[in-house]
């Protein structure tokens, strides 16, 4: 990648801009029905079984990550957010609120840079784009180099839906030779940018002096306590470690087990096709999985726990689907099990009291992962309240598997998305799922309404006249 932005791509990215503000010109006046209809027609052209599976394998081959096999189920994630796209207001009035006297009328955001991660480059183009065209916005995609001819053709599909219903193709463009340079001046003249990625991507979008919406990094850790149901507990944490082969951000990294249902829980992990490594393979994983300076290595990013433990340099059975590494009392820096895996290896750790399991949470936070999302298997009310006030995310799932529940489920209540807000915790704007809201403006229209002014008395309360020095 050249580290100067030429000529030639400042004036793409112009041509770019203009077209996709020209296009946004002739939607700016559709009827909410018209826009439900695009919205409609973008689910349905990327979101279908035979288009979305062929782009879902093409995107896993081109990268070379993922799971070829799994990674197609993600197609009903748009189903999700088009149902969500559906259900609220996008254009005149969207909000009424009488007793303030306030009206609340929605515009659209702009033109928007979406970067595209190479773990999902034929997911997020058309979540981003129902929730984007909804809103009557454009969309440019910057793909990541390694799977930018999946981004480009599912960009194309997208293009195709505009057609079917008579709106402009330009709402959706595509850079086809990305680079920094040429991604980060379209994040400086775009109007928002989206930033699903890693820690880079995500800093530059801050840095470009344009909003932009980041993603921080994930470190999900789950805690299950001896009033767990110990094989749902394995089952989902099987089926959300191993979605797409542990590639998401949300895929459970850390278990913290009470001690008292610590060995029944491995095994039910074991019976869910857990392998529990051994001390010597733990030494060799670690090798294996980051290099001299602690980042991870490209060839055990995203894959079967039988290509990790081959590049590490032992074997496991074919029948096992993900690697388990005990790390009990192994939180730090120095120490890279308490991280973020990225592939389908998690690390367990035990604990005796709540307190314990608490303590341990907060340590690996402190580690990695803070403002993402942690979880737990638990029916006391009193162990889920005390974890969700202590722990420093967004989002905490409640005996659910994490990484098909964070960013929205047909049997939760979360947004439908493909983009997760850290917070402040992870260095973002938002801590919530980024949705339809995310991409509008809006004009707050005030009416007048009876004097709404409490008496001293009971604003300032016991303190109102009392002297002060």
């Amino acid at each position: 990648m050249g580290k100067e932005l030429t000529e030639e791509d400042r004036g793409l990215a112009a041509g770019m801009l203009a077209r996709a503000r020209a296009a946004m010109a002739e939607i700016e006046h559709w009827s909410q029905e018209d826009l439900d209809r695009l919205a409609q027609a973008i689910g349905w052209y990327a979101g279908n079984e035979k288009t979305f599976t062929q782009l879902a394998q093409q995107g896993v081959d081109e990268s070379g990550i993922g799971d070829r096999a799994g990674r197609p189920g993600k197609r009903f994630k748009i189903y999700g957010v088009l149902r969500d796209a559906l259900r609220q207001k996008s254009t005149g009035i969207v909000e009424v609120d009488e007793a303030r006297g306030l009206v609340k009328y929605a515009k659209p955001a702009g033109v928007i840079a979406s970067l595209i991660p190479m773990t999902n480059p034929a997911l997020t183009p058309p979540v981003t784009g129902i929730y984007a065209a909804k809103a009557r916005n454009a969309v440019i995609f910057s793909p990541h180099p390694r799977s930018r001819q999946t981004t480009a053709r599912m960009t194309d599909v997208l293009r195709s839906a505009c057609k079917a219903v008579g709106a402009p193709q330009d709402l959706f463009q595509c850079i086809t030779h990305p680079s920094i340079p040429l991604t980060q001046h379209l994040m400086e003249i775009c109007d928002l940018t989206l930033a699903t990625g890693g820690k880079p991507m995500v800093k530059a979008a801050y840095s470009s002096g344009k909003p932009a919406f980041g993603v921080g990094a994930g470190n999900s850790s789950i805690v299950i306590d001896e009033t767990a149901d110990l094989d749902i507990a394995a089952r989902n944490t099987r089926m959300s470690k191993t979605s797409d082969f542990g590639s998401g951000c949300s895929a459970d990294g850390n278990i913290i087990i009470q001690a008292s249902v610590y060995e029944k829980m491995v095994k039910a992990l074991e019976a869910e096709g857990g392998y529990l490594c051994s001390d010597e393979e733990k030494a060799l994983l670690e090798k294996a999985m980051w290099d001299e300076k602690g980042n991870r290595t490209f060839p055990t990013i995203a894959c079967g726990p039988q290509q990790t433990a081959e590049v590490a340099g032992f074997s496991i059975p074919d029948d096992r689907t993900f690697l388990m590494v005990e790390n009990q009392g192994q939180i730090g820096p120095q120490h890279r099990f308490c991280k973020e895996k990225l592939t389908t290896l998690m690390a367990l750790y035990h604990f005796r009291t709540f307190d314990d399991a608490l303590e341990t949470v907060s340590r690996i936070y402190e580690v990695g992962g803070k403002g993402h999302s942690c979880g737990i298997y638990s029916h006391d009310d009193d162990h889920i309240d005390r974890l969700a006030r202590l722990a420093p995310v967004s989002r905490m799932m409640v005996r659910q598997p994490q990484s098909k529940a964070n960013a929205g489920s047909f049997t939760n209540g979360m947004p439908m998305t493909s983009s997760l807000g850290c917070g402040i915790w992870g260095g973002n704007i938002t801590n919530e799922n980024v949705s339809l809201k995310h991409m509008m403006n809006y004009t707050w229209v005030s009416r007048p309404i009876p004097e709404d002014r409490p008496s001293d008395e009971e604003l300032f309360g016991e303190f109102y006249g009392r002297e002060v020095a």
